[in-house]
């Protein structure tokens, strides 16, 4: 739930600040900033709980702990790259494509009651998914309104 404060947080923190400093409202800034606050804060996750991480993954799939180190430099890389106007839009799909490829992760670490910060099998369990899932449309669409459908909203000093 973290990433959902943090998300919300920023957001309100940097509209407010923004119409401090021109009078102006920067919904788009502001949600850019927001996210990227907040897949910084992700992304640090990957390299603090790596053990835990990798058992959200399935079988199958080889190097665990190099595909959560890799989708936390992918997380770092959105960051960033959701501020610059050239990949701005490539990045903000990407990321949606990114937001849709590890929700069956973190739907089988829900299944699995996996707490992937000590990586315990004492996690929340389904329950989770009540708030997991419309949050991770809610960034599909907050990445869709802030990134891709608004992007052109430059910062005004």
């Amino acid at each position: 739930m973290l990433p959902f404060y943090v998300l919300i947080f920023t957001f309100v923190l940097a509209v407010i600040v923004h119409y401090w400093r021109t009078k102006t409202f920067a919904w788009a800034i502001s949600g850019r900033i927001a996210l990227s606050v907040m897949l910084c804060l992700t992304a640090m996750g990957h390299f603090m709980f790596t053990e835990g991480m990798s058992k959200m993954l399935p079988h199958f799939i080889p190097q665990k702990a190099f595909v959560v180190y890799f989708t936390g430099l992918i997380e770092m890389a959105a960051a960033v790259g959701i501020h610059l106007h050239k990949y701005r839009k490539s990045t903000g799909i990407l990321l949606i494509l990114f937001f849709l490829l590890v929700l069956p992760a973190n739907i089988k670490a829900s299944m699995d009651q996996l707490n992937y910060q000590t990586g315990q099998y004492d996690g929340p369990g389904v329950n989770y998914l009540w708030f997991r899932v419309p949050f991770q449309l809610l960034l599909i669409a907050w990445t869709s309104w802030f990134v891709i459908k608004n992007g052109k909203e430059k910062l005004q000093h």
